[in-house]
């Protein structure tokens, strides 16, 4: 018996397993370098040899598996999830992208989940928050949102060895209860754009329903990027919503930030397009190119009228001034167009799903479309392929229709019975 507890040393970077001098056994496993560059080895004691065994064997398989925490005081979720949004994951996204992620940490997750130890969350624990989030009045799509951006958060946290695995992988995802697309008509965008001829920067709506191009995108464009002669332009920027922060030293007793007296913005009026895919160029329809020569030629007009107060800022769809207009006025003149035109009420996205649609029912590769549109992966065309697939079949129909005449449609001229189908 002594023998058998007797210590042997291993070679470094071997687990060991000895009894102690206090009547206990104890096991040592290496499960990795620490950040000073030392051995991280971890100790493990118990009663009796079988139960440090399992215990270092355990031990082997985390590290083997790269599961194991690293050392020091746990996380809690809300901790974590303040360190991931302000340290790590501005350097990864933009600010739109940010926007989305700071309301689903500061005003869902970290009131819902804050006080758990990261490393005890689980997935039962995050399936009884988004229930409590739905039956406290959030929509099924901000559940969702909230869904990918804790997961986003720990996979970091896994990635960085602060946590085993990642519960959110195991947890239901709420319904998304998604939205469904209802593009514009043939008819409907004929009426949209005569209405729109009526209006100044008529174009801009020409450029919406025929190319897709999202609110930002349209609004960030300058003539440069526009090549007339070679029928093409560039997207390459998109115009944000601006946030702001408050800039009073004594409280202004504003709540929103927005109307601070003394406000200041904290995000950058332009940056680059949402993703590598979304930078593209795009072809212009001769129609649509047209459009734009008429629409240089009355800004020059424009910019002539204004004198001095017109802002030489390039932008192919600025206001009276040549500056770029705010993301609400934009809004409210697609609301005004959508009126005028008597068309039925949507949102200015349903513009994009107009172009998007149209490309697909004819007939345009997907990874065409992809790059046209500036998706980034092919799921979003999951979402129109039901109705791209009606819209097909009903095509279809009408063809069928068109070319052949079943028996039952024959007139009724004397000619024999039952010749099955006839070409008209």
């Amino acid at each position: 018996m002594a023998e058998e507890k007797k210590r042997t040393r291993q070679p470094n970077g071997r687990s060991s397993i000895y009894f102690g001098k206090d009547g206990k056994w104890h096991g040592r496993v290496t499960v990795g370098i620490r950040d000073d560059g030392t051995p991280d080895r971890r100790h493990v004691e118990r009663k009796t040899r079988a139960e440090v065994t399992a215990a270092v064997s355990e031990l082997e398989k985390q590290r083997d598996a790269k599961t194991v925490k690293k050392p020091g005081k746990a996380w809690t979720v809300k901790a974590w999830l303040a360190h991931w949004i302000e340290n790590v994951a501005p350097l990864a996204v933009n600010d739109n992208t940010m926007v989305g992620y700071g309301v689903a940490v500061r005003k869902h997750l970290i009131p819902g989940l804050g006080a758990h130890r990261l490393d005890r969350l689980k997935p039962e624990h995050i399936e009884t928050f988004y229930s409590k989030m739905q039956a406290n009045g959030s929509k099924p799509a901000t559940a969702h949102q909230v869904h990918r951006t804790l997961r986003t958060a720990l996979n970091e946290a896994v990635r960085r060895g602060h946590l085993g695995k990642n519960p959110v992988q195991l947890a239901k995802a709420p319904k998304t209860g998604e939205y469904e697309v209802e593009p514009y008509s043939v008819q409907e965008v004929q009426r949209l754009l005569k209405a729109a001829g009526q209006n100044r920067n008529s174009a801009r709506w020409a450029v919406a329903l025929a190319l897709g191009l999202r609110q930002g995108e349209v609004l960030g464009l300058t003539w440069d990027d526009v090549d007339l002669e070679g029928g093409f332009l560039v997207v390459r920027r998109s115009r944000h919503r601006p946030q702001y922060a408050h800039g009073c030293t004594d409280p202004c007793g504003r709540k929103a930030a927005g109307y601070c007296p003394q406000k200041r913005r904290t995000n950058p009026e332009l940056s680059t397009t949402k993703s590598r895919a979304g930078r593209r160029a795009v072809g212009l329809p001769d129609q649509l190119a047209d459009l734009l020569r008429a629409h240089l030629k009355a800004q020059e007009v424009e910019r002539t009228g204004a004198g001095k107060r017109w802002e030489d800022n390039g932008l192919v769809f600025p206001d009276e001034y040549g500056r770029s207009p705010s993301h609400r006025r934009d809004w409210s003149e697609w609301k005004a167009l959508l009126a005028a035109a008597k068309v039925r009420d949507g949102r200015l996205h349903d513009a994009r799903h107009t172009a998007a649609t149209v490309l697909l029912i004819l007939g345009i590769p997907e990874r065409a479309v992809m790059g046209l549109m500036g998706w980034s992966t092919t799921a979003m065309t999951a979402r129109y392929q039901h109705m791209v697939d009606a819209v097909r079949t009903d095509i279809a129909q009408q063809v069928d229709g068109l070319i052949w005449m079943t028996e039952r449609r024959q007139p009724d001229d004397g000619g024999e019975a039952g010749a099955g189908v006839q070409a008209v």
